[in-house]
């Protein structure tokens, strides 16, 4: 057994050290890296060892995506394979360097400024996330992914919020719950202020700003907010979807701008029901569309499912709100430039309704029709 390992080992030293090595080489000797320490750790737990530490394994691990990314810096793969690595271990301080090393090399890709910046919020840093994605923002302007997913992170951080003031109103006798920390991300005009200076941030050897690496591992020092902090938390832009609405303002002046990207904003808004100003934010995207693509089937789609948003099928307002959408579709497919997009994009959204359980056969039955005619045209 001891041989073999040893002799499989050196067989992967050599093909990483060979002239024509390649990232997937590298790839494949951490994963089976990763394989040996799992079975040494059940091997462990089934015989009881308890002197037995995963350190030197994960040391090993560490040191071959080390030198793959030396040796293939340019291999984006090399690179997320190794902070899921840094992740899955806990390393929460090495994978901030990886991170930064990472951005550092790769500048533009959009999904690697988006993974270290949702890592951020689920941390509790929002501010840490929001410099992430304003970095990568300026960077990643040829598509919508990175800036789709900053609206999709701020509307998470809006969900928590008021969740949380929603808790704190059904305590009797308590006193004022503490605030999360809202950002200097917003001006007074609700416009993103892309500040190049912050006292929260650091700026490593290469010049790359990025937040504190230390900032999850201090403590939340929030204060309690007396009742005049209280106003000002109650009439912050923030907290009524300025954020949101100022990302999707300064991504209409992006090059990737149009239809489609406007539709991706829109349909990660409406999953965010819980949040109060879902309405005014869409209305917002909406509104947007129909100015500068009124006969786009995007705008089209959107158009449609306006009514059905934030309407659970199970209620009674949804047959009047199914109506109302059916009313929408029947008027803007004789004008939308592109039908078959429009039919495909309408059943997209009629299929998930009809998976639903316990569906109202009235409902059912209208939306089966609906399908049908569809299909047919």
């Amino acid at each position: 057994m001891i041989r073999t390992l040893v002799s499989k080992r050196n067989d992967f030293e050599h093909l990483v050290l060979s002239p024509g090595t390649t990232p997937a080489d590298f790839l494949a000797y951490a994963s089976w890296e990763q394989s040996l320490e799992a079975l040494r750790a059940r091997r462990c737990q089934r015989f009881s060892v308890r002197n037995s530490a995963s350190h030197a394994g994960q040391a090993r691990t560490f040191s071959i995506f080390e030198r793959g990314v030396s040796r293939h810096p340019a291999s984006v793969a090399l690179w997320r394979a190794y902070l899921d690595f840094a992740a899955k271990t806990r390393a929460s301080r090495r994978w901030r360097k990886i991170a930064a090393r990472a951005l550092r090399m790769h500048p533009r890709e959009a999904g690697l400024w988006s993974l270290a910046g949702r890592r951020a919020a689920r941390n509790g840093d929002m501010d840490g996330a929001r410099s992430y994605f304003m970095r990568g923002c300026r960077f990643c302007t040829a598509e919508p992914a990175l800036w789709v997913d900053y609206a999709r992170s701020e509307m998470e951080w809006l969900s928590k919020v008021q969740a949380r003031r929603a808790k704190a109103t059904k305590k009797e006798g308590s006193g004022p719950e503490p605030a999360p920390k809202i950002s200097e991300a917003v001006d007074a005009d609700g416009n993103v202020m892309f500040d190049e200076d912050t006292d929260d941030e650091e700026v490593d050897e290469d010049g790359l700003m990025l937040p504190d690496p230390d900032a999850e591992f201090k403590k939340d020092e929030r204060k309690v907010l007396n009742d005049e902090g209280v106003d000002k938390l109650e009439n912050n832009p923030a907290l009524d979807g300025a954020i949101p609405m100022a990302i999707f303002d300064i991504a209409k002046k992006q090059p990737f701008f149009g239809a489609p990207a406007a539709e991706a904003f829109f349909d990660v808004f409406v999953t965010f029901t819980n949040v109060s100003s879902q309405q005014k934010i869409i209305e917002h995207v909406l509104d947007t569309m129909v100015t500068s693509h009124p006969d786009h089937p995007s705008t089209c789609n959107c158009f449609v499912r306006q009514p059905l948003v934030g309407v659970d099928p199970h209620t009674a307002a949804y047959p009047k709100a199914l109506r109302e959408s059916l009313a929408r579709f029947k008027a803007v497919f004789e004008t939308t430039e592109d039908k078959p997009s429009l039919v495909v994009k309408t059943l997209a959204w009629i299929d998930p309704v009809l998976a639903v359980e316990d569906l109202d056969s009235g409902i059912r039955t209208v939306l089966e029709h609906t399908r049908r005619r569809l299909e047919s045209s």
